[in-house]
């Protein structure tokens, strides 16, 4: 990482993490507001961006805030400066703050929100709740000298090819022979200018997710002698890692749903939760999905979920729930939170740079109280 960060390389970070990719086209995600070029010095992750948020950044002198909901969601007619939102535009614009969220790919990415909340709650052997892409693979075949056939090898490995299930380094080579003649204005590796050159050379070939692509082409080349690497890249029918959102998994050990309502707040630091079902049944499957999961009863239920954690549910979604046997734990928008920690640890571990200072919002957006 360069002394001075722009916000364009946190911007590259996160989305090594979650891809915008991953998104629903319904969202909104990326940059908000504010420049890509500006630099960084001070970061700050959040749930959302009110007012109260941006104040707590100016205050603590952020750069940069990276939210989970995005900032402008719906299409803005006008920015009027009378209303909250267009008091937050004013107020980021002022103090030169960008906001940059990642909302529907976060939640979808391994490691992202879901897989968050399964982490807190002890939930093991997680799969995807529901299933909305997969990752796209290309094969990639490069010729090299016998003599570089392990340094391009692992730097297509290391870079983030070859990897198939749980092995990585996955290559295969065939031996042949290379011809090429280096004409005027080149300085090749091997051969005379003006001369037909024979190389014995190795066919490399490995298969690259469609994410990791650009990376790998670029250690490709910083790992090969010549100065006009000649390869191949071919997209592949079958499909890669699969994404989605929500999870189910597995509780370390069955409860009573009325306990396991107890392990949900005392993992979220809530003082209550809505709840349907029988409050004695002993549960062992549950389904999550951060945020707004009403209308996935049928998937959590479907995939032999005993209770489902989700937020924003209506009456009648948690009486059909009731109704076809699924206990639904109401944890609301909030326990999404979560991610302020997660993200503010993935980019302090990413980052080389030491003077970035990246912390979390102490700002409650929470508008529910209990009373």
């Amino acid at each position: 990482m360069k002394n001075s960060c722009t916000n364009s390389d946190i911007f590259k970070m996160m989305e090594r993490w979650a891809p915008k990719s991953l998104a629903y086209d319904w969202d909104n995600v990326g940059l908000q507001v504010g420049s890509y070029n500006n630099k960084v010095k001070k970061i700050m992750v959040t749930l959302d961006v009110l007012e109260s948020v941006v104040d707590e950044a100016i205050q603590k002198k952020v750069d940069l805030i990276i939210a989970h909901h995005p900032l402008l969601f719906k299409p803005m007619k006008e920015v009027n400066f009378d209303t909250p939102k267009g008091k937050v535009i004013r107020k980021l614009i002022e103090n030169q703050i960008t906001v940059y969220a990642a909302h529907t790919n976060l939640d979808i990415a391994a490691g992202g929100v879901n897989d968050m909340i399964c982490r807190s709650l002890g939930i093991n052997e997680s799969n995807i709740l529901i299933e909305s892409s997969s990752l796209k693979l290309y094969k990639l075949a490069v010729y090299v000298p016998k003599t570089h056939v392990e340094t391009v090898r692992n730097g297509l490995s290391e870079s983030g090819a070859g990897h198939i299930g749980n092995y990585s380094h996955c290559t295969f080579q065939t031996e042949g022979q290379g011809t090429f003649k280096p004409l005027e204005g080149t300085e090749p590796f091997i051969g005379e200018k003006g001369k037909l050159e024979y190389v014995a050379e190795q066919r490399i070939e490995t298969i690259v997710p469609e994410n990791r692509l650009e990376l790998v082409i670029k250690a490709m080349l910083a790992a090969h002698p010549y100065e006009e690497p000649a390869y191949d890249i071919y997209p592949l029918i079958n499909s890669g890692e699969k994404f989605g959102l929500g999870r189910v998994g597995i509780l370390q050990e069955k409860m009573k749903l009325e306990d396991f309502c107890e392990h949900v707040k005392n993992a979220f630091d809530m003082e209550s939760v809505r709840v349907t079902g029988d409050l004695n049944k002993k549960v062992s499957r549950v389904a999550i999905l951060g945020g707004s999961g009403e209308k996935y009863i049928h998937q959590a239920k479907h995939k032999g979920a005993d209770v489902y954690i989700t937020g924003d549910m209506s009456f009648h979604m948690a009486q059909d729930a009731w109704q076809m046997g699924l206990a639904v734990i109401d944890a609301g928008h909030y326990i999404e939170k979560v991610m302020k920690e997660a993200t503010a640890t993935y980019l302090k571990d990413t980052l080389e740079e030491e003077s970035l200072d990246i912390i979390v919002s102490d700002t409650n957006t929470d508008p529910f109280q209990f009373i």
